[in-house]
């Protein structure tokens, strides 16, 4: 009996786990996106973008308020995208590739910018802010890689799983 309550109770905090993950990651994309039409959440991102071989090129030609907001408008939009999951898996499975590319290109920012890394101590030890702050993504980009697994599952569920579920990956016994 105890071994079939710890089974039903590990599939109810997965069940649970697998939103907090997709719609936590849905909330983070929509609010951090909109606070990109913000000047002080753009002058927060100068160091990173200004400083970034991938994205200086951007901030030179946009500017910091308008490369802010094109960032702000991808972010609520992959939001959107991933948030659709219940109803469009596919769109869902897109926007999380999307979400996927710009966190990677996110953590180049720990490369790029100055002061990731805590005066007096180096690496490993992250300063609070930036490397810290950038760090995050790691957990970000994980969450990112099980939506778009997930959802291209359910986009197109194989004959042996004729039901697509939001389920979190199980572990192989």
């Amino acid at each position: 009996m105890e071994t079939t309550d710890t089974h039903n109770m590990g599939h109810t905090l997965e069940n649970i786990g697998q939103i907090v993950l997709r719609y936590g990651l849905v909330v983070i994309l929509l609010s951090v996106g909109a606070l990109k039409f913000t000047a002080y959440e753009a002058e927060g991102i100068e160091p990173l973008v200004a400083n970034s071989p991938l994205m200086s090129w951007a901030y030179q030609a946009f500017g910091l308020q308008t490369l802010s907001m094109l960032v702000g408008i991808v972010e609520i939009v992959l939001g959107l995208m991933i948030g659709a999951r219940s109803f469009a898996p596919g769109v869902s499975a897109i926007g999380s590739v999307g979400a996927i590319g710009m966190f990677l290109i996110t953590l180049t920012f720990v490369l790029t910018t100055p002061g990731v890394w805590q005066p007096g101590y180096g690496f490993p030890f992250p300063s609070p802010m930036p490397g810290q702050f950038l760090l995050k993504d790691v957990v970000l980009l994980g969450a990112a890689i099980w939506t778009a697994g997930e959802a291209m599952r359910a986009a197109r569920p194989s004959s042996h799983h004729a039901t697509a579920t939001a389920g979190a990956p199980r572990a192989r016994s």
